[in-house]
């Protein structure tokens, strides 16, 4: 929004009201919030009428886009009949039995039982939570800290934002709490040492993961949780054999893999699961945002039989498995889970993402040619390009500048929202999206980053702190 246009009665209300999550809440009244009002298919249209292409699908998740037909008619039908009801007490209801099942006919590995709840920071909350209880139902109460990496996200909850490896979710947080490791960022590019190849880099990293695993004792490890691209991070894929070099290290000390599928399930990479791509085996799994498409709040965990026997095991010593949130498989979340995945499988959205994918592909790496872009990454329908001062050097932007969010207020300016990762530019369109739209979608982009050009070298800004 251009800072001399008068702010609308809405804006003035919102900043009244609302306190909006990750937003420099110190400046909204100077800038005021971009109030939304419709969508349809790939586009979102403001109150003033203007049209944006969604290129992050909202927060990663709106992956069929807005105003579909057949996922309002799956809403309308189950509030008619079952508005809510409740897991709690040995009650069930159809719709979360039909969406467990179908989560266990997809999942990339065996799994015996799906857990409900009402994202992806509560189901990596869960997460934390059943390797406690399983590991008690084994009497090991000691094996109970819980690995991730730096640069991960896996949610805002206490225990969630204490796995997430980003410096604004634990600074005047108090965080992260104690049981929590956090080992190598998978980032070649930006972690890789001087004159050391990726092949060494990735040594070096899996080395340090197994250090890190010694040095506090296996014994006392419960789980490594990560996910197969990490998405807030700034879309980071780790080198080629990684995830099989850690789930040996892992499997060696019978620590639990969990994979957090909150960004990358349900086609996102162009298979069912972000793990299935990056050849993850993971023990437990945690999916959210794509889920229901975004038509409703709702994630899920999911568990292979011999865990699930350990928490038995526990129920009967003392008398029932207590853990449960008010909204975990809610009818209307589930039924929607259903009816996306039928969505997904009889309009072959997988298949998809794979046609369009070359085309995502291309138009990312024409970006690497531009003089603010250090690198781009991209798998399926999700990427990000990088910003930097210096492409040679690979030397980054002073972040006190603001290159990052510059530039995707720059693409909000031609139409296009897209999300800033500090100077990284994250891409994760609706994978209904047409190649015509991503065409668009990256010509609006070029606009936006020749704007910020501009923008950094009126400034000055690539000169060196």
């Amino acid at each position: 929004m251009n800072q001399s246009v008068p702010l609308t009665n809405l804006q003035t209300r919102d900043i009244s009201s609302v306190l909006h999550p990750y937003t420099p809440i110190h400046r909204l009244g100077e800038i005021g919030p971009l109030v939304i009002e419709r969508g349809e298919g790939v586009f979102v249209y403001d109150t003033q009428g203007r049209d944006y292409i969604e290129g992050m699908s909202g927060l990663w998740c709106a992956g069929l886009g807005f105003g579909d037909e057949e996922m309002i008619d799956a809403a309308t039908e189950q509030l008619r009949t079952l508005p809510y009801y409740h897991l709690f007490g040995a009650k069930g209801t159809e719709s979360a039995i039909e969406l467990a099942e179908k989560l266990k006919e997809i999942a990339p590995v065996p799994m015996s039982k799906v857990f409900f709840t009402s994202s992806g920071s509560e189901a990596n909350d869960t997460q934390v939570k059943l390797a406690w209880y399983m590991n008690n139902a084994k009497g090991r109460p000691n094996k109970k800290k819980i690995i991730s990496r730096m640069k991960a996200y896996h949610g805002v909850t206490v225990m969630s934002a204490s796995l997430t490896g980003l410096p604004y979710n634990h600074i005047g947080w108090d965080l992260p709490v104690d049981r929590v490791l956090h080992t190598d960022c998978p980032h070649y590019y930006r972690f890789g040492q001087d004159g050391e190849t990726e092949q060494e880099f990735l040594n070096r990293i899996v080395g340090s993961l197994r250090d890190l695993i010694e040095r506090e004792g296996p014994d006392t490890i419960a789980a490594m949780i990560a996910e197969p691209i990490m998405g807030a991070g700034g879309v980071i894929i780790p080198p080629a054999g990684y995830y099989p070099a850690i789930q040996a290290l892992l499997d060696e000390h019978d620590i639990i893999f969990i994979s957090d599928e909150v960004i990358t399930g349900f086609g996102r990479t162009g298979n069912w699961w972000g793990s299935q791509t990056v050849n993850m085996r993971p023990t437990t799994i945690s999916t959210a945002k794509q889920l229901t498409a975004a038509y409703a709040p709702l994630g899920a965990v999911m568990v292979p039989e011999d865990i699930y026997q350990a928490y038995v095991d526990h129920s009967k010593q003392i008398g029932t498995f207590g853990h449960g949130f008010t909204y975990g498989g809610h009818p209307l979340g589930c039924a929607l889970g259903v009816k996306a995945i039928e969505i997904y499988q009889k309009r072959d959205i997988i298949g998809h993402v794979r046609s369009v994918a070359p085309v995502f592909e291309a138009r990312m790496k024409k970006l690497t040619d531009h003089p603010l872009v250090g690198e781009v990454r991209h798998c399926g329908l999700v990427g990000a390009v990088e910003l930097v001062a210096d492409k040679a050097t690979k030397r980054s932007f002073d972040p006190k500048k603001g290159v990052g969010a510059q530039c995707a207020k720059f693409c909000e300016e031609n139409g296009l929202i897209q999300r800033a990762i500090v100077d990284s530019i994250a891409f994760c369109p609706p994978m209904i999206i047409t190649e015509a739209q991503l065409n668009e979608l990256f010509d609006r982009f070029e606009k936006a980053l020749a704007a910020c050009e501009a923008w950094v070298s009126k400034e000055g800004l690539r000169q060196a702190a």
